[in-house]
């Protein structure tokens, strides 16, 4: 089959490079940035007319859109962007999908829920975003479900990489160069490895079964705060730093977030037979690759 990947330079594209690097498969990475010693195809996905001509000039079986807007609080003063990105750009490739016959395989977000029921949130359960980033992420799932495409959608959480700028390796400098720091003890979720996405991802093409269509959630297994992520980032990383838990309220921001975005991974599970990685083992490998790039 023939695959599209549209922000292939950021941290779920990066991961999918590695991943399907043994694939049958043909792949096309496509992003608006270059990365110095990535082959990337430029592709500007908020341009219908021009995903129309790269599908159907490669033959695409498969869309995998990676790109989003994915700064929450900068979402607050730049709506538009994020609407842009988030959803025009989604129903664009759900679009272009449905006319060509392929199936979108799409990244959404446990930011779709308002995160006040302290149980792990279901893929029918209803959504009630708190934000821009939330609100525009939900808006490109109705997109792509009022197209009538083939569609894949994934909802996932707290996204961590040796790739890009995330939680994990601002906490990995901040813990080397500071002696004491502070973080939110009552926000809890489950952080999610990019690679595991990817994997699952790159199965579900290459065993083809693209027909299981529908939404589905996945994240590391696990529930914890951004306090015990930190704390383990710290300890995993070897560095000597005394984290303090804090309120939100200490540090307030622009966007509210849920307070608990665990996600019930059952359905992912049972639908493709796959077993999901303790939130801390695949914290440990990837702190391992960062030591060892």
């Amino acid at each position: 089959m023939n695959v599209l990947i549209t922000g292939a330079n950021g941290q779920l594209g990066r991961e999918l490079r590695e991943a399907a690097a043994g694939s049958r498969d043909r792949f096309v990475f496509t992003d608006v940035t270059s990365v110095p010693g990535l082959e990337t195809v430029y592709l500007d996905i908020t341009n219908i007319d021009a995903v129309r001509i790269i599908c159907d000039s490669e033959k695409i079986d498969v869309i995998v859109n990676c790109a989003a807007y994915t700064n929450v609080d900068k979402a607050e003063d730049d709506s538009a962007t994020a609407m842009l990105l988030n959803s025009s750009a989604a129903g664009i490739l759900a679009t272009v999908a449905a006319e060509s016959g392929a199936t979108l395989i799409h990244i959404s977000t446990d930011y779709v829920f308002q995160g006040d029921r302290p149980e792990p949130c279901g893929e029918d359960w209803p959504t009630h975003p708190l934000g821009v980033y939330g609100s525009t992420k939900l808006l490109g799932e109705k997109k792509i479900a009022e197209s009538g495409c083939k569609s894949i959608i994934f909802r996932t959480a707290w996204l961590f990489s040796p790739f890009g700028k995330n939680f994990v390796k601002t906490m990995l400098q901040l813990t080397a160069e500071r002696d004491s720091l502070k973080v939110v003890f009552d926000q809890v979720g489950t952080p999610t490895y990019a690679k595991d996405l990817a994997g699952l991802i790159v199965k579900i093409i290459s065993e083809d079964k693209l027909g299981l269509t529908g939404i589905y959630h996945f994240s590391g297994e696990g529930a914890i705060s951004w306090y015990d992520f930190a704390k383990a980032i710290g300890d995993l990383g070897g560095n000597i730093c005394d984290i303090r838990p804090c309120h939100t309220g200490d540090y307030p921001s622009k966007a509210r977030r849920p307070r608990f975005s665990v996600l019930d991974k059952t359905k992912v599970k049972e639908t493709f037979g796959v077993t999901i990685p303790y939130w801390r083992d695949s914290l440990a490998d990837c702190i391992k690759r960062i030591k060892e790039s």
